[in-house]
């Protein structure tokens, strides 16, 4: 494979790809399908509008995505009643490739899209943008409309932060930058140009998406970067300026159980490449304190650390796509079903 520049040479602004009838007919010209799914729990507030804004632009005015669905585990509120309504197409997460379990989490609706979706390329936007705007996808998708070379896209973007008196310009991103950016400085310099590494707003070839693990949890995007370095190299990855993004900011708690789970992510892809080598067994439960009148008690959490396989390991998405099985798999975790049994998904 031929070295090309860094990541921040393959950075791009948004607005290189707002003439929309110009990736129409990038993508028209190279026979591609082009699909978005957004992962849900409990969007209800925000999920009409960001199917309607991307369903009115980028499908009905300029046909360039061919599908958008939902991914819901199990919402309790009106979210899939909401999405159908509005045009998109729900799943249930734990319909679709039942045989092999469900697990609540994002990742888990990330691999269990790749066996609904029909695209050549897949955009996942997570559903709680506040200010969603078309921009959001036609910004992932124009560099790998353009470049055959790029095969992975993440945006990034100003994250304000709510406070008592409103929104300030920054302040969000802070997994970011105290976990994700030191580890990366040690151990992967070239994924520390990454802006945004833990952005909800990416899109993939699905020949190299069916290659990757996914952690069910927080660690999904970390994990993916990692094997995406060690199998294909950072030449693979590119970057879009959304300039802002709005949505809920999450307490410290719960980034400290979502740091939790990344960096079991983290430390599984070190010692999975030899790159470190763990001499005692990691701890099962996230420990938070929480006061008690003058004492400290210990809050247990249980974090998800399942990886699914590949999609390539998996014989449904194999007869569900015949020509990826031609593909050779060269991907970590090469877990294999025992049960060739072939339950389709199901929509609702």
């Amino acid at each position: 494979m031929n070295e090309r520049p860094s990541i921040l040479s393959r950075s791009f602004h948004y607005s290189a790809y707002k003439d929309k009838k110009r990736l129409v007919e990038l993508k028209r010209a190279k026979n591609l399908k082009i699909s978005l799914a957004f992962p849900t729990l409990n969007e209800e507030a925000t999920i009409a509008k960001e199917v309607l804004v991307i369903k009115t632009e980028l499908m009905d005015r300029f046909p360039l995505i061919d599908e958008i669905a939902v991914i819901d585990s199990g919402s309790t509120d009106k979210t899939r009643e909401t999405a159908r309504r509005f045009g998109a197409t729900v799943f249930d997460s734990s319909a679709i490739l039942p045989k092999y379990g469900s697990f609540r989490g994002k990742g888990e609706n990330l691999w269990k899209s790749l066996y609904v979706l029909k695209g050549d390329i897949i955009v996942w936007i997570d559903a709680d943008i506040s200010n969603i705007n078309p921009k959001f996808l036609y910004g992932l998708v124009g560099p790998l409309l353009e470049d055959d070379g790029i095969g992975y896209v993440k945006a990034f973007y100003k994250r304000p932060i709510r406070t008592a008196t409103g929104l300030t310009p920054s302040g969000g991103g802070r997994v970011t930058e105290i976990l994700i950016r030191p580890l990366f400085s040690l151990f992967y310099p070239e994924l520390a140009e990454l802006v945004q590494p833990l952005s909800g707003e990416y899109a993939g070839r699905r020949s190299i998406l069916e290659k990757l693990s996914f952690s069910v949890g927080y660690g999904v995007e970390v994990g993916h970067l990692i094997d995406l370095f060690h199998m294909f190299g950072p030449s693979i990855l590119a970057q879009v300026d959304m300039e802002e993004r709005i949505h809920r900011n999450q307490s410290i708690e719960a980034l400290s159980r979502m740091s939790y789970g990344i960096m079991a992510t983290f430390l599984d892809r070190l010692e999975k490449y030899g790159e470190i080598s763990l001499l005692k067994e990691l701890g099962k439960r996230h420990i938070a304190l929480t006061a008690d009148g003058e004492t400290w008690k210990p809050v247990l959490s249980e974090i998800s650390m399942v990886e699914r396989p590949p999609m390539l390991t998996i014989p449904e998405y194999l007869a569900r796509f015949p020509s990826a099985a031609a593909a050779p798999a060269g991907s970590p975790g090469k877990e294999t079903p025992e049960d060739p049994r072939s339950p389709d998904a199901e929509g609702d």
